[in-house]
Protein backbone atom coordinates (compact mmCIF):
# COMPACT_ATOMS: atom_id res chain seq x y z
CA UNK A 1 0.00 0.00 0.00
CA UNK A 2 1.87 1.83 -0.06
CA UNK A 3 2.81 3.53 -0.15
CA UNK A 4 3.81 6.57 2.30
CA UNK A 5 7.20 6.98 -0.26
CA UNK A 6 7.84 10.20 1.27
CA UNK A 7 11.54 11.61 1.56
CA UNK A 8 11.80 12.34 5.15
CA UNK A 9 14.71 12.58 6.79
CA UNK A 10 14.92 15.74 9.50
CA UNK A 11 17.06 18.05 10.91
CA UNK A 12 15.88 19.99 13.63
CA UNK A 13 18.70 22.09 14.97
CA UNK A 14 18.76 25.12 12.73
CA UNK A 15 16.17 28.18 12.97
CA UNK A 16 15.16 28.86 9.85
CA UNK A 17 15.46 32.58 10.52
CA UNK A 18 19.06 32.02 11.20
CA UNK A 19 20.15 32.49 7.39
CA UNK A 20 18.29 33.12 4.03
CA UNK A 21 19.15 32.18 0.41
CA UNK A 22 20.57 35.15 -1.71
CA UNK A 23 18.32 37.71 -2.92
CA UNK A 24 20.20 37.72 -6.42
CA UNK A 25 21.45 34.03 -8.11
CA UNK A 26 24.69 33.24 -7.36
CA UNK A 27 26.83 33.52 -10.66
CA UNK A 28 28.78 30.65 -11.63
CA UNK A 29 26.47 28.06 -10.55
CA UNK A 30 27.47 24.41 -12.22
CA UNK A 31 24.30 23.41 -13.60
CA UNK A 32 23.23 19.87 -14.17
CA UNK A 33 20.84 17.93 -15.98
CA UNK A 34 20.73 14.24 -17.49
CA UNK A 35 19.27 13.14 -20.73
CA UNK A 36 21.64 10.41 -21.36
CA UNK A 37 20.62 7.54 -19.23
CA UNK A 38 18.75 4.64 -20.41
CA UNK A 39 15.45 5.33 -21.16
CA UNK A 40 13.01 2.40 -19.90
CA UNK A 41 9.55 2.00 -21.74
CA UNK A 42 9.21 0.24 -24.94
CA UNK A 43 8.27 2.44 -27.84
CA UNK A 44 5.79 -0.25 -28.95
CA UNK A 45 3.85 0.41 -25.90
CA UNK A 46 -0.13 1.25 -26.86
CA UNK A 47 -2.13 3.73 -25.42
CA UNK A 48 -6.10 3.01 -24.49
CA UNK A 49 -8.19 1.14 -22.55
CA UNK A 50 -9.34 0.60 -19.29
CA UNK A 51 -6.95 -0.66 -16.27
CA UNK A 52 -8.88 -2.45 -13.49
CA UNK A 53 -7.24 -2.32 -9.97
CA UNK A 54 -8.69 -2.48 -6.40
CA UNK A 55 -8.07 -1.11 -3.04
CA UNK A 56 -9.40 -2.74 0.06
CA UNK A 57 -10.53 0.56 1.98
CA UNK A 58 -12.35 3.28 0.33
CA UNK A 59 -9.72 6.79 1.05
CA UNK A 60 -11.70 8.90 3.83
CA UNK A 61 -10.27 12.39 1.62
CA UNK A 62 -8.58 13.23 -1.10
CA UNK A 63 -6.47 15.55 0.60
CA UNK A 64 -2.60 14.56 0.74
CA UNK A 65 -2.30 16.41 3.93
CA UNK A 66 -4.01 16.53 7.44
CA UNK A 67 -6.30 14.25 9.02
CA UNK A 68 -6.83 10.48 7.52
CA UNK A 69 -5.14 11.99 4.64
CA UNK A 70 -2.43 8.43 4.78
CA UNK A 71 -4.17 5.80 3.66
CA UNK A 72 -3.52 3.13 0.94
CA UNK A 73 -4.97 5.37 -1.91
CA UNK A 74 -2.98 8.42 -1.07
CA UNK A 75 -0.07 6.60 -3.35
CA UNK A 76 -1.93 6.61 -5.84
CA UNK A 77 -2.83 10.44 -5.52
CA UNK A 78 0.67 10.86 -4.71
CA UNK A 79 2.45 9.38 -7.48
CA UNK A 80 0.31 11.02 -10.35
CA UNK A 81 2.27 14.18 -8.84
CA UNK A 82 5.72 15.06 -10.18
CA UNK A 83 8.75 15.67 -7.98
CA UNK A 84 11.54 18.69 -9.16
CA UNK A 85 13.63 15.60 -9.98
CA UNK A 86 13.28 12.18 -10.34
CA UNK A 87 14.99 9.12 -9.83
CA UNK A 88 16.23 7.01 -12.89
CA UNK A 89 14.76 3.38 -11.82
CA UNK A 90 17.95 0.91 -13.06
CA UNK A 91 21.08 4.20 -12.65
CA UNK A 92 19.89 5.63 -9.40
CA UNK A 93 20.99 9.33 -10.87
CA UNK A 94 18.80 11.82 -10.91
CA UNK A 95 16.43 12.94 -13.43
CA UNK A 96 14.66 15.88 -14.77
CA UNK A 97 11.01 15.74 -13.95
CA UNK A 98 9.19 19.57 -13.01
CA UNK A 99 13.23 20.82 -12.64
CA UNK A 100 15.28 20.36 -16.39
CA UNK A 101 18.16 21.40 -14.52
CA UNK A 102 19.37 22.11 -10.66
CA UNK A 103 22.46 23.51 -9.32
CA UNK A 104 24.43 23.28 -5.75
CA UNK A 105 25.17 26.61 -3.80
CA UNK A 106 29.25 26.31 -2.35
CA UNK A 107 27.63 25.77 1.16
CA UNK A 108 26.12 22.43 0.78
CA UNK A 109 22.46 22.83 2.20
CA UNK A 110 21.51 25.08 -0.51
CA UNK A 111 20.06 23.36 -4.19
CA UNK A 112 18.76 25.86 -7.48
CA UNK A 113 16.09 24.49 -9.99
CA UNK A 114 15.44 25.80 -13.05
CA UNK A 115 11.61 24.90 -13.60
CA UNK A 116 10.32 23.08 -17.07
CA UNK A 117 8.86 26.04 -18.85
CA UNK A 118 6.64 23.24 -20.07
CA UNK A 119 5.07 22.43 -16.49
CA UNK A 120 0.93 22.22 -16.29
CA UNK A 121 -1.48 21.77 -13.92
CA UNK A 122 -4.23 19.47 -14.80
CA UNK A 123 -6.15 22.47 -15.21
CA UNK A 124 -4.08 24.08 -17.78
CA UNK A 125 -2.24 26.44 -15.31
CA UNK A 126 1.01 26.68 -16.02
CA UNK A 127 3.35 25.34 -12.99
CA UNK A 128 5.66 28.49 -12.24
CA UNK A 129 7.99 29.34 -9.03
CA UNK A 130 5.04 31.26 -7.13
CA UNK A 131 3.43 27.50 -6.72
CA UNK A 132 6.48 26.48 -4.72
CA UNK A 133 6.50 29.70 -2.58
CA UNK A 134 3.34 29.03 -1.43
CA UNK A 135 3.55 24.86 -1.54
CA UNK A 136 6.52 26.37 1.15
CA UNK A 137 3.67 28.56 2.89
CA UNK A 138 0.81 26.03 2.59
CA UNK A 139 2.96 23.05 4.26
CA UNK A 140 4.20 25.44 7.60
CA UNK A 141 0.23 26.46 7.39
CA UNK A 142 -1.86 25.51 10.77
CA UNK A 143 -4.64 25.21 8.60
CA UNK A 144 -3.79 21.98 6.99
CA UNK A 145 -3.81 20.37 10.91
CA UNK A 146 -0.36 18.20 9.76
CA UNK A 147 2.64 19.07 12.44
CA UNK A 148 4.88 16.46 10.83
CA UNK A 149 4.83 18.63 8.02
CA UNK A 150 4.72 22.22 9.71
CA UNK A 151 8.10 21.15 11.20
CA UNK A 152 9.82 19.26 8.79
CA UNK A 153 8.84 22.29 5.84
CA UNK A 154 9.81 25.02 9.06
CA UNK A 155 13.03 23.12 10.29
CA UNK A 156 14.33 21.41 7.73
CA UNK A 157 13.09 23.46 4.69
CA UNK A 158 14.40 26.58 6.19
CA UNK A 159 14.08 28.95 2.97
CA UNK A 160 12.54 29.24 -0.28
CA UNK A 161 13.56 31.93 -2.82
CA UNK A 162 11.72 32.27 -6.29
CA UNK A 163 14.11 34.81 -8.42
CA UNK A 164 12.41 34.60 -11.62
CA UNK A 165 9.08 32.80 -12.56
CA UNK A 166 11.06 29.34 -13.48
CA UNK A 167 13.90 29.50 -10.90
CA UNK A 168 13.76 29.19 -7.51
CA UNK A 169 16.42 28.31 -4.91
CA UNK A 170 15.91 26.01 -1.81
CA UNK A 171 17.82 25.90 1.66
CA UNK A 172 17.91 23.10 3.90
CA UNK A 173 18.89 23.11 7.60
CA UNK A 174 22.24 21.66 7.31
CA UNK A 175 25.15 20.67 4.55
CA UNK A 176 24.89 16.66 3.21
CA UNK A 177 26.13 14.35 0.21
CA UNK A 178 24.89 16.08 -2.93
CA UNK A 179 22.84 13.24 -3.82
CA UNK A 180 20.69 13.08 -0.62
CA UNK A 181 19.86 16.38 -0.43
CA UNK A 182 19.03 16.83 -4.20
CA UNK A 183 15.92 14.13 -3.43
CA UNK A 184 15.61 15.45 1.00
CA UNK A 185 15.44 19.32 0.07
CA UNK A 186 12.79 19.05 -2.31
CA UNK A 187 9.48 21.11 -2.10
CA UNK A 188 6.65 20.19 -4.36
CA UNK A 189 4.96 22.67 -5.48
CA UNK A 190 1.00 23.45 -4.41
CA UNK A 191 -1.36 25.21 -7.21
CA UNK A 192 -2.16 28.45 -4.94
CA UNK A 193 -4.94 29.35 -7.51
CA UNK A 194 -6.98 26.64 -5.96
CA UNK A 195 -6.59 26.72 -2.20
CA UNK A 196 -8.12 29.03 0.40
CA UNK A 197 -5.98 28.46 3.28
CA UNK A 198 -8.03 29.23 6.42
CA UNK A 199 -9.41 27.42 9.58
CA UNK A 200 -12.54 25.72 7.00
CA UNK A 201 -9.45 24.07 5.09
CA UNK A 202 -9.91 20.27 6.46
CA UNK A 203 -13.67 20.56 5.80
CA UNK A 204 -13.76 22.25 2.63
CA UNK A 205 -11.18 20.32 0.88
CA UNK A 206 -11.82 17.02 1.72
CA UNK A 207 -12.91 15.57 -1.81
CA UNK A 208 -11.85 18.32 -3.71
CA UNK A 209 -9.68 17.29 -6.55
CA UNK A 210 -6.75 19.24 -6.72
CA UNK A 211 -4.93 20.07 -9.46
CA UNK A 212 -1.85 17.65 -10.46
CA UNK A 213 1.29 17.49 -12.79
CA UNK A 214 1.14 13.95 -13.19
CA UNK A 215 -0.45 12.28 -16.26
CA UNK A 216 -3.87 11.31 -14.75
CA UNK A 217 -6.59 13.12 -13.29
CA UNK A 218 -9.83 11.88 -11.26
CA UNK A 219 -12.53 11.91 -13.59
CA UNK A 220 -15.17 10.01 -11.17
CA UNK A 221 -15.70 8.90 -7.72
CA UNK A 222 -18.17 6.62 -6.57
CA UNK A 223 -17.93 6.48 -2.56
CA UNK A 224 -17.83 3.12 -1.50
CA UNK A 225 -17.38 1.32 -4.81
CA UNK A 226 -14.83 3.18 -6.83
CA UNK A 227 -12.64 6.21 -8.30
CA UNK A 228 -11.46 6.35 -11.69
CA UNK A 229 -8.43 8.06 -13.21
CA UNK A 230 -8.54 9.40 -16.50
CA UNK A 231 -5.60 10.31 -18.90
CA UNK A 232 -4.36 13.30 -19.95
CA UNK A 233 -4.78 13.80 -23.67
CA UNK A 234 -2.55 16.75 -23.65
CA UNK A 235 -0.07 15.83 -20.94
CA UNK A 236 2.54 18.28 -20.88
CA UNK A 237 5.49 15.68 -20.55
CA UNK A 238 4.07 13.34 -23.24
CA UNK A 239 6.80 13.70 -25.33
CA UNK A 240 9.92 14.00 -22.60
CA UNK A 241 12.30 11.68 -22.64
CA UNK A 242 11.67 9.49 -19.52
CA UNK A 243 7.88 9.79 -19.75
CA UNK A 244 7.67 8.53 -23.47
CA UNK A 245 5.58 5.36 -23.87
CA UNK A 246 4.28 4.93 -20.01
CA UNK A 247 1.05 5.29 -18.27
CA UNK A 248 -0.15 4.08 -21.67
CA UNK A 249 -4.53 3.25 -20.21
CA UNK A 250 -7.04 5.51 -20.75
CA UNK A 251 -7.96 5.33 -17.66
CA UNK A 252 -7.73 3.61 -14.66
CA UNK A 253 -10.40 2.17 -11.91
CA UNK A 254 -9.59 1.43 -8.51
CA UNK A 255 -12.55 -0.38 -7.25
CA UNK A 256 -12.91 -0.68 -3.64
CA UNK A 257 -13.23 -4.76 -2.30
CA UNK A 258 -12.20 -5.11 1.24
CA UNK A 259 -11.38 -8.68 1.24
CA UNK A 260 -8.59 -9.81 -0.64
CA UNK A 261 -10.10 -13.55 -1.23
CA UNK A 262 -13.67 -11.66 -2.91
CA UNK A 263 -10.97 -9.56 -4.94
CA UNK A 264 -9.24 -12.66 -5.96
CA UNK A 265 -12.41 -14.20 -7.53
CA UNK A 266 -13.02 -10.73 -9.58
CA UNK A 267 -9.70 -11.29 -11.12
CA UNK A 268 -10.38 -14.90 -11.94
CA UNK A 269 -13.42 -13.75 -13.46
CA UNK A 270 -11.47 -11.33 -15.58
CA UNK A 271 -12.81 -8.62 -13.64
CA UNK A 272 -9.66 -7.18 -12.50
CA UNK A 273 -6.57 -7.34 -14.97
CA UNK A 274 -3.79 -8.59 -12.81
CA UNK A 275 -2.99 -9.92 -8.90
CA UNK A 276 -0.76 -9.62 -6.61
CA UNK A 277 0.57 -13.27 -6.02
CA UNK A 278 3.35 -12.32 -2.78
CA UNK A 279 1.78 -14.10 -0.63
CA UNK A 280 2.62 -17.55 -1.08
CA UNK A 281 -0.80 -18.48 -0.33
CA UNK A 282 -1.83 -17.21 -3.99
CA UNK A 283 1.06 -18.44 -5.66
CA UNK A 284 0.85 -22.44 -4.47
CA UNK A 285 -2.63 -22.61 -4.27
CA UNK A 286 -5.08 -20.21 -5.66
CA UNK A 287 -2.72 -19.54 -9.15
CA UNK A 288 -4.08 -22.58 -10.33
CA UNK A 289 -6.36 -24.03 -12.73
CA UNK A 290 -8.07 -23.21 -16.31
CA UNK A 291 -7.14 -20.12 -16.61
CA UNK A 292 -3.77 -20.66 -16.39
CA UNK A 293 -3.12 -23.81 -17.77
CA UNK A 294 -4.84 -22.80 -20.93
CA UNK A 295 -2.69 -19.69 -21.10
CA UNK A 296 -5.28 -16.88 -20.63
CA UNK A 297 -3.54 -15.82 -17.21
CA UNK A 298 0.26 -15.51 -16.75
CA UNK A 299 2.61 -15.63 -14.00
CA UNK A 300 5.74 -13.67 -13.38
CA UNK A 301 8.24 -13.73 -10.35
CA UNK A 302 10.53 -10.65 -10.70
CA UNK A 303 13.26 -10.30 -8.53
CA UNK A 304 13.95 -6.65 -7.46
CA UNK A 305 16.31 -4.10 -5.63
CA UNK A 306 14.80 -1.91 -3.52
CA UNK A 307 14.61 -1.07 0.23
CA UNK A 308 13.16 -3.43 2.18
CA UNK A 309 9.62 -2.29 4.04
CA UNK A 310 9.91 -1.92 7.90
CA UNK A 311 7.78 -5.13 8.41
CA UNK A 312 7.18 -6.80 11.68
CA UNK A 313 5.91 -6.39 15.04
CA UNK A 314 5.27 -2.97 16.57
CA UNK A 315 5.62 -2.58 20.47
CA UNK A 316 3.88 0.56 22.26
CA UNK A 317 5.75 1.13 24.61
CA UNK A 318 3.13 3.52 26.48
CA UNK A 319 0.64 0.70 26.77
CA UNK A 320 1.24 -1.55 30.16
CA UNK A 321 3.15 -4.02 30.08
CA UNK A 322 5.17 -3.02 27.16
CA UNK A 323 6.53 -0.51 28.94
CA UNK A 324 9.11 -3.25 30.08
CA UNK A 325 11.72 -3.65 28.11
CA UNK A 326 12.20 -7.04 29.49
CA UNK A 327 8.46 -7.71 28.40
CA UNK A 328 9.10 -6.79 25.01
CA UNK A 329 12.22 -9.27 24.49
CA UNK A 330 10.62 -12.00 26.23
CA UNK A 331 7.62 -11.13 23.20
CA UNK A 332 10.45 -10.83 21.09
CA UNK A 333 12.03 -14.95 21.78
CA UNK A 334 8.33 -16.11 22.13
CA UNK A 335 8.09 -15.15 18.20
CA UNK A 336 8.61 -18.50 16.11
CA UNK A 337 9.19 -16.58 12.88
CA UNK A 338 11.11 -19.19 11.45
CA UNK A 339 8.37 -21.63 11.68
CA UNK A 340 5.59 -19.03 9.74
CA UNK A 341 8.42 -18.69 6.89
CA UNK A 342 9.10 -22.50 6.79
CA UNK A 343 5.12 -23.54 7.10
CA UNK A 344 2.54 -21.14 5.31
CA UNK A 345 5.03 -19.10 3.84
CA UNK A 346 6.36 -22.03 1.57
CA UNK A 347 9.71 -20.75 2.75
CA UNK A 348 9.37 -18.50 0.08
CA UNK A 349 10.12 -15.55 2.48
CA UNK A 350 13.35 -14.48 4.51
CA UNK A 351 13.65 -13.03 7.76
CA UNK A 352 14.54 -9.70 8.22
CA UNK A 353 16.86 -9.10 10.39
CA UNK A 354 16.83 -4.97 11.40
CA UNK A 355 14.15 -2.32 10.60
CA UNK A 356 16.02 -0.95 7.59
CA UNK A 357 17.87 -3.21 5.12
CA UNK A 358 18.28 -2.72 1.14
CA UNK A 359 19.94 0.89 1.82
CA UNK A 360 24.05 -0.26 1.17
CA UNK A 361 26.70 0.83 3.26
CA UNK A 362 23.76 2.35 5.93
CA UNK A 363 22.73 -1.27 6.96
CA UNK A 364 23.84 -2.27 9.40
CA UNK A 365 24.38 -6.04 8.65
CA UNK A 366 25.83 -7.05 12.23
CA UNK A 367 22.36 -7.08 13.59
CA UNK A 368 20.64 -10.18 14.30
CA UNK A 369 17.01 -10.58 14.81
CA UNK A 370 16.32 -12.41 18.29
CA UNK A 371 15.24 -15.77 17.62
CA UNK A 372 12.61 -18.07 19.21
CA UNK A 373 13.76 -19.40 22.27
CA UNK A 374 11.59 -20.55 24.66
CA UNK A 375 14.27 -20.24 27.67
CA UNK A 376 15.20 -17.22 26.95
CA UNK A 377 11.54 -15.81 26.83
CA UNK A 378 11.20 -17.59 30.02
CA UNK A 379 13.55 -15.89 31.76
CA UNK A 380 13.19 -12.21 30.34
CA UNK A 381 9.47 -12.28 31.48
CA UNK A 382 10.66 -14.09 34.99
CA UNK A 383 12.83 -10.95 35.05
CA UNK A 384 9.69 -8.76 34.45
CA UNK A 385 7.78 -10.41 37.38
CA UNK A 386 5.36 -12.63 35.02
CA UNK A 387 6.77 -15.69 36.82
CA UNK A 388 3.68 -17.54 37.67
CA UNK A 389 0.89 -18.93 35.26
CA UNK A 390 -2.51 -19.54 35.21
CA UNK A 391 -4.65 -22.67 34.76
CA UNK A 392 -4.61 -21.82 30.88
CA UNK A 393 -0.63 -21.21 31.31
CA UNK A 394 -0.90 -17.94 30.41
CA UNK A 395 1.91 -16.12 32.74
CA UNK A 396 0.13 -13.54 35.64
CA UNK A 397 1.06 -10.79 37.63
CA UNK A 398 -0.82 -9.01 39.94
CA UNK A 399 -3.68 -11.18 39.18
CA UNK A 400 -3.33 -10.06 35.43
CA UNK A 401 -2.64 -12.52 32.59
CA UNK A 402 0.02 -11.29 29.86
CA UNK A 403 -2.12 -10.54 26.98
CA UNK A 404 -1.19 -8.56 24.38
CA UNK A 405 -3.78 -7.72 21.60
CA UNK A 406 -2.42 -7.40 17.90
CA UNK A 407 -3.72 -5.04 15.64
CA UNK A 408 -3.91 -5.84 11.82
CA UNK A 409 -5.39 -5.16 8.65
CA UNK A 410 -4.89 -8.47 6.18
CA UNK A 411 -7.25 -11.26 6.67
CA UNK A 412 -4.46 -12.66 4.08
CA UNK A 413 -2.26 -12.78 7.39
CA UNK A 414 -4.75 -14.94 9.87
CA UNK A 415 -2.83 -18.06 9.33
CA UNK A 416 0.72 -16.24 10.42
CA UNK A 417 -0.54 -14.92 13.23
CA UNK A 418 -2.61 -17.69 14.57
CA UNK A 419 0.60 -19.73 14.18
CA UNK A 420 2.90 -17.16 15.88
CA UNK A 421 0.07 -17.06 18.56
CA UNK A 422 -0.21 -20.62 19.46
CA UNK A 423 3.82 -20.51 19.71
CA UNK A 424 3.48 -17.78 22.05
CA UNK A 425 1.27 -19.77 24.47
CA UNK A 426 4.26 -22.16 24.87
CA UNK A 427 6.26 -18.70 26.68
CA UNK A 428 2.95 -18.04 28.50
CA UNK A 429 2.10 -14.94 26.24
CA UNK A 430 -1.39 -14.94 24.78
CA UNK A 431 -2.22 -13.32 21.85
CA UNK A 432 -5.05 -11.45 21.66
CA UNK A 433 -5.63 -11.01 17.44
CA UNK A 434 -7.70 -7.91 16.19
CA UNK A 435 -8.66 -7.39 12.67
CA UNK A 436 -9.90 -4.30 12.02
CA UNK A 437 -10.49 -2.69 8.53
CA UNK A 438 -7.68 -0.83 7.17
CA UNK A 439 -9.08 2.46 7.82
CA UNK A 440 -9.93 1.47 11.25
CA UNK A 441 -6.76 -0.13 11.92
CA UNK A 442 -4.60 2.91 10.93
CA UNK A 443 -6.81 5.49 12.62
CA UNK A 444 -6.38 3.18 15.52
CA UNK A 445 -2.81 3.11 15.18
CA UNK A 446 -2.20 6.76 14.56
CA UNK A 447 -4.42 7.94 17.91
CA UNK A 448 -2.07 5.64 20.03
CA UNK A 449 -5.01 3.32 20.98
CA UNK A 450 -3.03 0.22 19.84
CA UNK A 451 -1.66 -2.08 21.93
CA UNK A 452 0.56 -3.97 19.31
CA UNK A 453 0.43 -3.58 15.43
CA UNK A 454 1.42 -5.88 13.50
CA UNK A 455 2.37 -3.69 9.77
CA UNK A 456 4.77 -2.25 7.73
CA UNK A 457 5.95 0.93 6.51
CA UNK A 458 7.14 0.89 2.80
CA UNK A 459 11.17 1.61 2.41
CA UNK A 460 12.45 4.38 -0.24
CA UNK A 461 14.97 6.75 -0.37
CA UNK A 462 18.90 6.66 -0.49
CA UNK A 463 19.21 5.78 3.21
CA UNK A 464 17.07 5.61 6.10
CA UNK A 465 14.93 7.71 7.86
CA UNK A 466 14.69 7.72 12.08
CA UNK A 467 13.54 10.94 13.20
CA UNK A 468 9.75 10.40 12.43
CA UNK A 469 9.67 6.87 13.80
CA UNK A 470 12.30 7.19 16.77
CA UNK A 471 12.78 10.46 17.84
CA UNK A 472 10.77 11.46 21.21
CA UNK A 473 9.56 14.64 19.90
CA UNK A 474 6.97 12.04 18.17
CA UNK A 475 6.22 10.04 20.71
CA UNK A 476 3.25 10.07 23.21
CA UNK A 477 1.18 12.24 20.56
CA UNK A 478 -1.22 10.91 17.99
CA UNK A 479 -0.82 11.09 13.97
CA UNK A 480 2.92 10.43 14.14
CA UNK A 481 5.00 7.58 12.61
CA UNK A 482 6.25 7.11 16.23
CA UNK A 483 3.83 4.28 16.73
CA UNK A 484 6.03 2.51 19.62
CA UNK A 485 6.22 5.47 21.54
CA UNK A 486 10.37 5.09 21.95
CA UNK A 487 11.58 7.83 24.16
CA UNK A 488 15.40 7.62 24.46
CA UNK A 489 17.10 10.46 25.47
CA UNK A 490 20.71 8.56 23.95
CA UNK A 491 18.85 7.23 20.65
CA UNK A 492 17.81 10.69 20.26
CA UNK A 493 21.07 12.80 20.29
CA UNK A 494 22.36 9.85 17.42
CA UNK A 495 19.19 11.01 15.64
CA UNK A 496 20.16 14.63 15.98
CA UNK A 497 23.87 13.83 15.42
CA UNK A 498 22.92 11.61 12.30
CA UNK A 499 20.81 14.57 10.64
CA UNK A 500 23.17 17.35 11.37
CA UNK A 501 26.00 14.82 9.68
CA UNK A 502 27.40 16.29 6.19
CA UNK A 503 29.81 13.39 5.75
CA UNK A 504 28.50 10.17 4.40
CA UNK A 505 31.14 7.64 6.15
CA UNK A 506 30.21 9.98 9.63
CA UNK A 507 26.19 9.29 8.63
CA UNK A 508 27.12 5.29 7.85
CA UNK A 509 28.80 4.98 11.27
CA UNK A 510 26.11 6.77 13.37
CA UNK A 511 22.76 4.82 10.92
CA UNK A 512 24.80 1.60 12.52
CA UNK A 513 24.60 3.10 15.50
CA UNK A 514 21.18 3.91 15.54
CA UNK A 515 20.23 0.17 14.32
CA UNK A 516 21.64 -1.43 17.59
CA UNK A 517 19.91 1.41 18.86
CA UNK A 518 16.41 0.05 17.73
CA UNK A 519 17.47 -3.53 18.09
CA UNK A 520 18.33 -3.01 21.88
CA UNK A 521 14.99 -0.75 22.46
CA UNK A 522 13.60 -4.02 21.70
CA UNK A 523 9.93 -2.26 20.55
CA UNK A 524 10.36 -3.26 16.82
CA UNK A 525 10.30 -7.28 16.12
CA UNK A 526 11.55 -7.69 12.42
CA UNK A 527 9.41 -10.16 10.50
CA UNK A 528 9.79 -10.46 6.65
CA UNK A 529 11.45 -9.37 3.91
CA UNK A 530 10.82 -10.39 0.38
CA UNK A 531 13.41 -9.69 -2.39
CA UNK A 532 11.05 -9.92 -5.28
CA UNK A 533 7.33 -9.52 -6.70
CA UNK A 534 5.12 -12.05 -8.00
CA UNK A 535 1.62 -10.98 -9.86
CA UNK A 536 -0.80 -13.18 -11.61
CA UNK A 537 -1.62 -11.50 -14.86
CA UNK A 538 -4.79 -11.68 -17.94
CA UNK A 539 -2.74 -11.84 -20.92
CA UNK A 540 -3.84 -8.75 -23.08
CA UNK A 541 -1.82 -6.61 -20.54
CA UNK A 542 1.88 -6.56 -21.64
CA UNK A 543 5.25 -5.91 -20.26
CA UNK A 544 8.21 -4.54 -22.22
CA UNK A 545 10.97 -7.58 -22.77
CA UNK A 546 12.86 -6.21 -19.58
CA UNK A 547 9.54 -6.96 -17.48
CA UNK A 548 10.80 -3.86 -15.45
CA UNK A 549 13.40 -1.86 -13.61
CA UNK A 550 15.70 -2.69 -10.74
CA UNK A 551 12.97 -0.68 -8.59
CA UNK A 552 10.18 -2.07 -9.57
CA UNK A 553 8.23 -3.24 -6.37
CA UNK A 554 5.13 -3.71 -8.35
CA UNK A 555 5.26 -4.32 -12.78
CA UNK A 556 1.60 -3.10 -12.89
CA UNK A 557 1.88 -0.03 -11.06
CA UNK A 558 0.11 2.65 -13.06
CA UNK A 559 1.77 5.26 -12.08
CA UNK A 560 5.42 6.51 -10.06
CA UNK A 561 8.71 6.57 -10.64
CA UNK A 562 9.22 3.37 -12.30
CA UNK A 563 5.49 2.71 -12.67
CA UNK A 564 3.23 2.83 -16.12
CA UNK A 565 5.46 0.91 -18.16
CA UNK A 566 2.39 -2.05 -19.19
CA UNK A 567 -0.29 -1.12 -21.62
CA UNK A 568 -3.34 -3.25 -22.93
CA UNK A 569 -3.64 -4.83 -25.86
CA UNK A 570 -6.58 -4.43 -27.41
CA UNK A 571 -6.61 -7.36 -29.80
CA UNK A 572 -5.15 -9.72 -27.45
CA UNK A 573 -8.15 -9.09 -25.12
CA UNK A 574 -10.88 -10.13 -27.71
CA UNK A 575 -8.62 -13.20 -29.00
CA UNK A 576 -7.81 -14.37 -25.27
CA UNK A 577 -11.48 -13.57 -24.62
CA UNK A 578 -12.63 -15.94 -27.63
CA UNK A 579 -10.15 -18.53 -26.79
CA UNK A 580 -11.57 -18.81 -23.46
CA UNK A 581 -15.02 -18.91 -24.70
CA UNK A 582 -14.54 -21.72 -26.93
CA UNK A 583 -12.42 -23.71 -24.66
CA UNK A 584 -9.21 -22.99 -26.76
CA UNK A 585 -5.87 -22.84 -25.29
CA UNK A 586 -2.75 -20.84 -25.29
CA UNK A 587 0.65 -21.80 -24.67
CA UNK A 588 0.74 -21.19 -20.66
CA UNK A 589 3.64 -18.25 -19.72
CA UNK A 590 4.94 -18.65 -16.22
CA UNK A 591 7.89 -16.21 -15.96
CA UNK A 592 11.11 -15.88 -13.78
CA UNK A 593 13.18 -12.98 -14.17
CA UNK A 594 16.58 -12.43 -12.27
CA UNK A 595 18.11 -9.88 -13.62
CA UNK A 596 18.36 -7.80 -10.56
CA UNK A 597 18.48 -10.10 -7.87
CA UNK A 598 19.81 -14.11 -7.24
CA UNK A 599 16.66 -16.75 -6.07
CA UNK A 600 17.54 -17.56 -2.41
Amino acid sequence: MNKFVFLLLIAVFSSPLVRALPSALPSGLDWQSNLSDPVFADPSAKPGGRYRTFVTTFPLTLRLVGPDSNGSFAGYMRANNLSLVGIHPNTLNPLPELATHWAFGDDGHSIYFRLDPDARWSDGKPVTADDYVFGLEFMRSKFILAPWYNNYFSEVITDLVKYDDHTIGIEGAVAKPQDEMLFEYSVSPVPKHFHTLDENWVRDYNWRVEPNTGPYIISEIRKGKYVEFSRKKDWWANDKRYFKHRYNPDHLRVKLIRDINIAYQYFRKGELDNFPLLMPRFWHKKAQGDIYEKGYVGKIKFYNDVPQPISGLFLNEDARPLDDINVRYGIAHALNVDKVINTVLHGDYERLQSAHEGYGDYTNTKIRAREFDLKKAGEYLDKAGWDTRNKNGIRVKDGQPLSIRITYYNSGHNDRLVILSQEALKAGIEFKLQLLDPSAAFKQIMENKHQAAWMGWSGGGLSPRYWEFYHSENAHISQTNNVTNTDNPLMDAKIMAYRKGTDKAERVKLAHELEQMIHDQGSFIPTFKVPYTREAYWRWLKLPPNHGTRTSDSLFDPLGGSGGLFWIDKQARRDILKAKGDGDSLPPEIIVDKTWGIAP
